[in-house]
């Protein structure tokens, strides 16, 4: 029976214990350095696929944070824009006291007067709160861009206001809104969309009043211009019909100032009774319609009532506001120049029918505005839940199971501590510690 007899020498022993020892060592060390940094992937070598997980939910975590810094910029702008037109609103609505107040028939032309240089300083107000601009000195009402002051006026040709700008207002996004308001939509008027026009009592006219103007047909009128109605004559009884009706000539100025079509002898829609309501319709004059005895148009343009017996002289003039300013500064004209309480009384109530008007816009574009926050409170809140999930996965690509750690940390500093042992007894062994 044979015996197999394996030797190994003290030096190979301890050449495997050292190894051992610098294996354990190095292990205790990236524990050691995971549970300090709180993360299982402390380089790429570490884990590959984890590390390009983490890096690709921090680079769109950085892509979030970036959007929601330019977001809050843009709040911030929008949140103001609001509050200015809120501002203009509640100016508007002192200048709408100060013009009731101008109506009433005690006031002398004095007190008038005096009434209309404070409307002035609300007006200037406005005017400076319309080209407001933001922390950065850019304009918050630029549409879709402008010159750093949106609106300029008034000039001594028509029209009085304008517009420095690209009207619109810039689409949101899943991660932004606009920087600026539409400010052509709340300060700016159009004739077809918003129908405010002015109408003033001629010299001389002191026993006529008219209502507001209406617009039935846009189509039926040439934009920016005027109408003069002259030669308007008493009501004529038709023995007829039993009616009575009034003639008079409408006289067109177009936008440019130069002169348009004249439609001389037109015939007011018949009305029941003498001093009644007399309804003037205008239609486009550049295309003339044949005078009398033609009858009433029946789709007028513009139409608008007197109120009155008209006598030899009286005459009208139409005008259109452009915009916001146009119907402040027309009110502060007619009003401060009114030398009687019927011109004043046609002042106040041609005014507080456009300023509703004005109001109305702005306060729409405040509700667009009001929306565009509601927007961005919305894009922030999701992109705060995509801030949670991207950070979850994140944290499960790289993140240490802190308990798990510990363990293992545990667990490798008892086989440390055995491999130290071991050295020690390794070292030890020699022949001749039995040799006697």
């Amino acid at each position: 029976m044979s015996t197999l007899l394996n030797r190994i020498g003290s030096a190979n022993t301890y050449d495997s214990a050292i190894r051992n020892i610098a294996a354990r060592q190095s292990a205790l060390s990236n524990l050691q350095e995971n549970l300090t940094s709180g993360k299982r992937v402390v380089r790429p070598s570490d884990d590959p696929t984890a590390a390009a997980n983490a890096e690709r939910a921090l680079n769109r975590l950085s892509r979030i944070a970036t959007d929601q810094r330019a977001l809050d910029a843009q709040s911030n702008a929008i949140r103001q824009a609001e509050s200015t037109l809120g501002t203009v609103v509640d100016v508007l609505q002192k200048f709408r006291e100060l013009t009731v107040s101008a109506g009433n028939g005690i006031n002398s032309a004095f007190e008038r007067k005096s009434i209309a240089m404070e409307m002035q300083g609300l007006r200037d107000q406005i005017f400076s709160l319309a080209n407001t601009t933001d922390t950065n000195g850019l304009p918050l009402f630029s549409a879709l861009g402008s010159a750093l002051q949106p609106f300029v006026g008034p000039v001594s040709t028509a029209p009085d206001y304008s517009f420095k700008g690209l009207p619109g207002q810039a689409a949101s996004n899943d991660v932004s809104i606009p920087f600026t308001v539409d400010g052509d939509a709340a300060f700016m008027l159009q004739t077809s969309r918003d129908g405010v026009f002015n109408v003033q009592l001629g010299i001389g006219t002191s026993t006529l009043k008219t209502d507001a103007v209406v617009v039935k047909d846009p189509a039926q009128l040439t934009p920016g211009s005027s109408y003069a109605i002259s030669n308007i004559s008493p009501p004529v009884v038709d023995p007829i019909a039993g009616t009575s009706y009034v003639t008079y000539d409408v006289k067109e100025t177009l936008a440019n100032g130069l002169p348009g079509a004249t439609l001389s002898t037109q015939r007011g829609p018949d009305y029941p009774s003498i001093g009644g309501t007399i309804a003037i319709n205008i239609s486009n004059v550049a295309t003339p319609v044949p005078p009398l005895p033609a009858a009433p148009l029946t789709t007028p343009g513009l139409s608008f009532n007197i109120i009155g017996t008209p006598v030899a002289g009286d005459s009208i003039k139409v005008t259109p506001s452009p915009s916001l300013f146009s119907v402040l500064d027309n009110a502060i004209r007619d009003i401060g120049s009114a030398s009687s309480s019927n011109s004043a009384s046609q002042a106040v109530s041609q005014a507080l029918h456009n300023i509703d008007i004005g109001m109305s816009r702005v306060s729409a574009v405040r509700g667009q505005a009001g929306d565009l926050l509601n927007r961005a409170d919305r894009i922030a809140s999701n992109q705060q839940g995509r801030s949670i999930q991207l950070e979850a996965d994140r944290s499960n690509a790289e993140d240490l199971d802190v308990i798990k750690g510990i363990s293992d940390f545990n667990n490798q500093q008892t086989g440390y501590s055995a491999a130290l042992q071991t050295y020690a007894k390794v070292q030890q062994l020699s022949l001749f510690n039995y040799i006697s």
